[in-house]
C-alpha cells in the first residue's frame, strides 16, 4: 500500500472518531511548545547546527540534515528534520536502523545514543507539525505496513506527534516488530487518554535522563 497525503486524510477520516475517553487538549500546550522551541532554537540550535554539522561532514560526506516524510496530526504528512546519522546514499530506499548497523557513522552513533539527532525537530514544533511531547511520528513506509494490521493504529494521530514520547522513555524504541508496535501503540493511546501538564513534565524529565545516561536501544 502506498501512502499519500490524500490516502492518509481519507483513511483517517473514515477510521478515526474522537474518543469520549480522550482528554481535551492541555490548556496552553501549543503556546508552551512554541515558546520553548523558540528558546531552544535561539540558545541551542543557533550554535549546535554549525558545530554538529561540521562533525557530520567530517564523519561522512553528504547533507547535514536527514529529512523524511512522516505522518502528523489528523494524518497529514510533513517533513521531519533530524541530524543525519548514517552514510549518505542518494535515492536509497528506506530501511530502519538495526543493532550494529554499518551505515551509522561514528558521530551518528553518539547523536543517536544521546538523542541529539532529534534536536532539529524543535523547528518542526515552531512550524506547527509537532509538539514537544506526544506519540513519536513514523515514516510513511511504517504506516503503510501497520495501518491495516494494528488495531486502532490511526488513533495515535488525534494529537500532534512529539519530539519525545511516553513509549520511548519507557524503553519502547529501536527495531520495530509487530509485537513491539502494538505495545508502543497501547502506551501512545494511554498517553492520549491521560495526557496532562504533569505527565508532560515527567516525560521531559525522563528524556533528559536518557540523554545524559545514553539510550541502550538507540542504534
Amino acid at each position: 500500500m502506498e501512502i499519500t497525503e490524500d490516502v492518509l486524510r481519507i483513511t483517517y477520516s473514515q477510521t478515526t472518531e474522537p474518543s469520549k475517553k480522550v482528554r481535551k487538549p492541555i490548556a496552553g500546550k501549543r503556546v508552551f511548545d512554541v515558546c520553548m522551541a523558540s528558546l531552544v532554537t535561539v540558545l541551542v540550535l543557533f550554535w549546535m547546527i554549525p558545530l554538529i554539522g561540521v562533525l557530520i561532514k567530517l564523519s561522512s560526506p553528504g547533507p547535514i540534515f536527514f529529512v523524511q516524510w512522516r505522518t502528523g496530526r489528523r494524518g497529514k504528512p510533513f517533513r521531519c528534520f533530524k541530524f543525519r546519522t548514517m552514510k549518505y546514499v542518494k535515492d536509497s530506499s528506506f530501511k530502519q536502523a538495526t543493532r550494529n548497523d554499518p551505515r551509522i557513522t561514528p558521530i551518528g552513533q553518539f547523536l543517536r545514543k544521546t538523542n541529539l539527532d532529534e534536536m532539529p525537530q524543535f523547528l518542526n514544533v515552531i512550524l506547527g507539525d509537532m509538539s514537544i511531547v506526544g506519540p513519536r511520528p513514523h515514516a510513511l513506509e511504517h504506516d503503510a505496513e501497520y495501518w491495516t494490521i494494528v488495531p486502532n493504529f490511526s488513533h495515535r494521530y488525534l494529537v500532534r506527534p512529539g519530539i519525545t514520547g511516553l513509549a520511548q522513555t519507557r524503553g519502547l524504541r529501536g527495531e520495530v516488530g509487530l509485537r513491539e508496535m502494538k505495545n508502543r501503540l497501547r502506551m501512545d493511546q494511554w498517553y492520549i487518554r491521560k495526557r496532562s501538564t504533569v505527565l508532560d513534565v515527567k516525560i521531559c524529565w525522563w528524556t533528559v535522563e536518557k540523554m545524559i545516561k545514553g539510550d541502550k536501544k538507540a542504534w
